[in-house]
Order: C-alpha cells, then sequence, then structure tokens
C-alpha cells in the first residue's frame, strides 16, 4: 500500500520561505512521477509544479521562480522549496506520486500540511 507523509508546513511572515517533504512508502518511487498541489479555503485544489521520473520539472505561473521542486529517489521525498512567500500562498498543501513516470493524472495524495504566510 502506498503512502505518503509530507511535513514542513507552518507559519512565515510574507518574503519568508519554507521547505516541504514527502516521504514515500510503498511504493518504487523512482519510477513516478510527483508533484504538489494546494488548496486555499473556498477555492479548489491547484496544481503547483511536478517532478518527473527523468527529473524534468514544471511549474504554475504563479509560483515559478519562487518554488523549486526536487526529487531524492535514494530517500523515496520529493521536496518543495518555497521562497520570497506571499499571503497568496496560504494554503494546505498537497503531494501526489503518479502511476507513471510522467504523469500525475492518476496517483496517491498524502494528508496535506498546513502553510500560512502572514502580511
Amino acid at each position: 500500500q502506498v503512502q505518503l507523509v509530507e511535513s514542513g508546513g507552518g507559519l512565515v511572515q510574507a518574503g519568508g520561505s519554507l521547505r516541504l517533504s514527502c516521504v514515500a512508502s510503498g511504493t518504487t518511487f523512482s519510477r513516478n512521477a510527483a508533484g504538489w498541489y494546494r488548496q486555499a479555503p473556498g477555492k479548489p485544489r491547484e496544481w503547483v509544479a511536478t517532478v518527473f521520473a527523468a527529473s524534468i520539472t514544471r511549474y504554475a505561473d504563479s509560483v515559478r521562480g519562487r518554488f523549486t521542486i526536487s526529487r531524492d529517489n535514494a530517500k523515496n521525498t520529493v521536496y518543495l522549496q518555497m521562497n520570497g512567500l506571499k499571503p497568496e500562498d496560504t494554503a494546505v498543501y498537497y503531494c501526489k506520486l503518479g502511476n507513471t513516470p510522467t504523469n500525475l493524472a492518476v496517483g496517491v495524495w498524502g494528508q496535506g500540511t498546513q502553510v500560512t504566510i502572514s502580511s
């Protein structure tokens, strides 16, 4: 059974940084695309970033240049380094592990970690 556990959320001031981690178990992590999504109160969940099995990355326009997604296959972990945080980045952040090397359409979700940015 695949499980994902996120950590690293918290409360920071605008302009600050956080690094989120997501550890996967029960799967061959290196063969799967991984990504981060977020959901702010009253809004739908939105995609933030993806790192494919080949370590190619993609970002939403709203975070490009501020956030960096990476993976450490030896640790079965995907990271999201968030710099230059803004109040509009406040959300619950979820990681997702896809079923294929190049797609997140179908996969497993983590439980989420709260990120709150104060102005």
